[in-house]
Parts: structure tokens; C-alpha cells; sequence
């Protein structure tokens, strides 16, 4: 399991030391890589920007996308990786802390795979986190991607 890489996408410090904190108490030792924005999200994924000729078929098992980051949006990351035939079947988790109707409408109608609100307690946060884990990282069958 630990050579399924995630890429979690967040440009909150504190929020990706939390998620980073809940994998490591939920024994999840897969390679995590951060973006802090949606552009550098982007640039890993497609190997370009800081990111250029890094092997783009080694992709993540699964994004982990917050909503409001910096540069481009979640919305907008969410859109280029369905468009692009490279990146279209990564399931893409959206985790964030908006609770607005319209988000969540809009993430699954770009083909979000899942919608999840952060919740505000650690614990509940770690249980969340071990929840996604062993769905997407165990459970799950991925598609053939980056192949």
C-alpha cells in the first residue's frame, strides 16, 4: 500500500499537518505529496512548472482537493484533471471545510469521486482520515492509469 502516492492538495499549513498527523495515527505510510496551490497541483500532475520532467505516469491513487486555494480553485483543478485523458479516472476526493450547497453541487457535477467536510475535532478528523484510507488506498480498485 505504501507505494500509492496521494496527492493532497491544501494551502492551509495547520491543515496539512493535521491530515499529515492523521495518516501517520492511522499507520497510512504512503508518500503524500502537498500542493499548496492549485497551479502547483496542476504542475505535478502534468509534469510541468516546478514539476517538469517528473515520470507523470506515476500518478497519485487518489487527490485529496480542498475548495479554496490560492492561484486556481479546487473547481477549476477538478476540471483540467477530467479533461485531460491522462488524469480523467483519478478519483478526486474533495476535503474541505465548506458547507455551502453549491459546492458541493458543483464538485460532483465536475465528477468529484466524493464530497467530505472537514470536521473540526482532531479525533473525529483522524476517524475521517482512516475512513478515507482504507476506502481509497485498500478497498478501492483504481483504474488503470498512468500506464
Amino acid at each position: 500500500m505504501e507505494d500509492k502516492i496521494i496527492l493532497l492538495v491544501e494551502d492551509n499549513p495547520d491543515d496539512v499537518e493535521l491530515t499529515l498527523r492523521a495518516f501517520r495515527k492511522n499507520n497510512i505510510g504512503n508518500k503524500v505529496v502537498v500542493a499548496k496551490d492549485g497551479v502547483e497541483a496542476l504542475d505535478y500532475l502534468f509534469g510541468t512548472g516546478v514539476h517538469a520532467g517528473r515520470d507523470v505516469k506515476e500518478l497519485p491513487v487518489v487527490v485529496l482537493l480542498d475548495l479554496k486555494l490560492p492561484k486556481i480553485d479546487g473547481l477549476e483543478v477538478l476540471k483540467r484533471i477530467r479533461q485531460d485523458d491522462r488524469t480523467k479516472l483519478i478519483p478526486v476526493v474533495i476535503l474541505t471545510s465548506s458547507a455551502e450547497q453549491k459546492d458541493v453541487i458543483d464538485g460532483y457535477s465536475l465528477g468529484a469521486n466524493s464530497y467530505v467536510r472537514k470536521p473540526v475535532n482532531f479525533e473525529q478528523f483522524v476517524e475521517a482520515i482512516k475512513h478515507l484510507g482504507l476506502y481509497w488506498l485498500l478497498w478501492n480498485e483504481p483504474p488503470p492509469v498512468g500506464k
